[in-house]
């Protein structure tokens, strides 16, 4: 049997918490997204997560860069 459970969590002062997510194969592309998300955030910045991780592919290493940003909306 399965249950899923939806969890919803609340920064300080009332704001429902939201992440989002980005990866991409180049440093400077996930540079510029997170950039532009921020600049365009209403709400408030509370955390962000950042991770690198390489791997082998057909003889090449392949690079993945991701960030997860918690936030709240307004």
């Amino acid at each position: 049997m399965i249950f899923f459970v939806n969890l919803i969590f609340y920064h300080n002062n009332g704001d429902v918490m939201k992440v989002k997510i980005f990866d991409e194969n180049h440093e400077k592309d996930l540079e510029e997204k997170i950039n532009n998300f921020l600049e365009e955030l209403t709400g408030e910045f509370i955390d962000l997560k950042y991770s690198v991780s390489a791997s082998i592919f057909s003889g090449e290493q392949v690079y993945c860069f991701s960030a997860l940003i918690v936030y709240s909306e307004k």
